[in-house]
């Protein structure tokens, strides 16, 4: 019999190109290549599909963010089929055979926002992660803690600021702001890997700050900063019908001098620090790992998901946000925290798989 086809489509059009390279090469690493035949897609940020090297490691060298390479064959998805066609230049198109699921290691806008999403739902193609619904109300972290206060998590208190809020009525925008009390914290509401995030102390600092995440999102989200220590926990989809379980959660530090955890914390090395299990009452624990759950299911996750809390000093635990497709090189935190529950990188990576082959096509 056929080994089942996994295509790992990673890159894109968004400024979490790099992060999207650097988890793929760790999929493409710790797929079973006994079990599974692997296709490498890489969608370069000008948009294009390119059949990319099966064995790259992608990682930051000297400094520089690696970028899908376009000298691969052009690819091709046929309309209503899934059988991905090759064009290279000069040559007749070649057919590589039909894929039986998608693992799109991207992150950010046009890729984890439920745009690729579609896409692969219109093909009839099966993939890891979550659904359309999920993977675009997760994106948006407004829309997001909306539906988590709706599921009875404590959310921190925030204002929205949209793109013609911010055009013509600046001056109640920024009073609304300011009301939430300093410092805040200002980040884009569709963007992740901690681009485009700033800490204001003052009216001035916000202005600028509110500018600079419009440079990522014209949708930008003001925070009331939130007194506490960060802590994380990873959900998993269960094969069968049994519910999706939390891993141990894990505490994450700032080692770098930031005054918060940006994006040279999360991927530069010697910047962050994980302690797995957080060092948290057991109480808290479990509560911790009740509401990652709800928060995964609330929001009709599939696959995986991180969900993100603030514990503070009076011992309450914030909801902060969730990634349905969170970091995912071998070293990011969800795989670190599955690794602590049990569950090392190379059977998660396989986990995932078997769960995207095990679903449907079309609406579920």
């Amino acid at each position: 019999m056929s080994k089942p086809r996994v295509a790992v489509v990673f890159g894109g059009r968004n400024s979490e190109h790099a992060v999207s390279l650097m988890g793929a090469g760790s999929v493409l690493g710790a797929i079973d290549r006994s079990k599974y035949e692997v296709i490498p897609i890489g969608i370069a940020q000008d948009g294009r599909w390119v059949l990319a090297a099966s064995d790259q490691r992608y990682a930051i060298e000297s400094g520089e963010l690696p970028v899908v390479d376009t000298s691969g064959a052009a690819l091709a998805l046929p309309s209503g089929g899934t059988s991905l066609v090759a064009y290279d230049p000069g040559s007749i198109p070649v057919e590589l055979g039909t894929v039986d699921v998608v693992f799109p290691v991207m992150h950010g806008p046009f890729a984890e926002d439920g745009t690729i999403q579609g896409l692969l739902e219109m093909a009839g193609v099966r993939y890891v992660g979550s659904g359309v619904l999920a993977s675009a109300v997760g994106m948006d972290k407004a829309h997001m803690k909306t539906v988590m206060a709706a599921a009875g998590l404590p959310t921190g208190r925030y204002v929205v600021v949209r793109d013609r809020d911010w055009r013509v009525d600046r001056a109640r925008v920024l009073k609304e702001a300011e009301a939430l009390g300093w410092p805040v914290f200002v980040k884009p509401a569709r963007a992740g890997s901690s681009q485009g995030i700033s800490k204001a102390h003052d009216l001035g600092e916000l202005e600028a700050a509110v500018e600079f995440a419009r440079q990522h999102d014209p949708k930008v989200i003001v925070e009331a900063a939130i007194a506490g220590r960060e802590i994380e926990c990873a959900v998993l989809e269960s094969l069968g019908d049994d519910p999706a379980v939390a891993s141990l959660p894990g505490e994450v530090r700032v080692e770098g001098g930031q005054e918060f955890f940006d994006f040279e914390a999360k991927y530069y090395p010697d910047q962050m620090s994980l302690t797995v299990p957080a060092d948290l009452p057991e109480e808290t624990t479990a509560e911790l790992r009740a509401m990652a759950v709800r928060a995964f299911e609330s929001l009709d996750c599939e696959g995986l998901a991180r969900v993100d809390f603030f514990y503070t000093p009076d011992g309450k635990l914030i909801f902060n946000e969730i990634n349905t497709m969170p970091g995912f090189t071998s070293l990011s935190v969800a795989p670190q925290l599955w690794a602590a529950s049990g569950l090392d990188y190379p059977a998660l990576v396989d986990r995932l798989i078997q769960l995207a082959l095990s679903r449907q096509a079309g609406l579920r």
